[in-house]
């Protein structure tokens, strides 16, 4: 496993692929929607997956109607997650040691994700990991949100390196499309959703988890 050539930057996702959260955010999807009496269909709670939270009122609304109170809803969805997140945030596998590798490496990298700067950083001071990121890119900070590529081509911008020359891992389906429509090398790393054969095509790599990145991100490559 190698790949296509060495990375000058890499630019990480958060939820799923740093830390556990995507699970939680789902779960607390499930206990906001027992609340209020809904029930999820597959096809909401798969859309929602790696999708700013602020932008699933459409596919919601598609569900339940129009006249569906989505920012309501939203506002429990959010208070059931820190509900479970406060005692749960745990880190996935080989996240220290990628970046003890990187740090060796002297790669630069950077955070970019569909959540709030508020979030990222709580996520990344109850972990001691704040000062291991040279920047982050979140919500606020690009106009269009994933799967268009501003986030990761946000990121490549403000460390400074041309996007065919980063590295962007990410854990989610919307995630992989829209680093791949940033130009970057594409790793994924499944977190809920297993890679589609149309996933796969716009990766070079689908791996286990960050510790098989931490393998070969110092390989000469091809």
């Amino acid at each position: 496993m190698t790949l296509p050539h060495r990375p000058r930057a890499v630019i990480f996702d958060m939820d799923g692929l740093l830390f556990d959260t995507e699970a939680l955010w789902q779960e607390a999807l499930l206990a906001a929607a027992a609340e209020a009496g809904h029930t999820i269909p597959d096809a909401v709670y798969n859309g929602s997956i790696g999708v700013r939270r602020s932008q699933c009122g459409p596919l919601f609304r598609s569900h339940f109607g129009e006249d569906f109170l989505f920012e309501d809803f939203h506002a429990d969805w959010r208070r059931h997650f820190w509900l479970v997140a406060e005692n749960r945030p745990a880190m996935k596998p080989g996240v220290l040691e990628l970046l003890d590798a990187l740090d060796q490496l002297r790669l630069p990298r950077a955070i970019a994700t569909s959540s709030s700067r508020a979030s990222v950083d709580r996520h990344l001071a109850s972990h001691g990991l704040t000062e291991r990121f040279d920047e982050i890119v979140c919500r606020g900070d690009y106009e269009n949100g994933k799967p268009a590529p501003d986030p990761f081509l946000k990121a490549a911008e403000r460390l400074g390196v041309e996007p065919g020359l980063c590295l962007a891992l990410e854990d989610s389906h919307i995630g992989v499309r829209s680093a791949a429509a940033a130009g970057m090398m594409t790793v994924m790393a499944p977190d809920l959703m297993a890679p589609t054969q149309d996933i796969r095509a716009l990766c070079v790599l689908v791996v286990h988890d960050l510790h098989e990145v931490r393998d070969v991100v110092g390989e000469p490559g091809r």
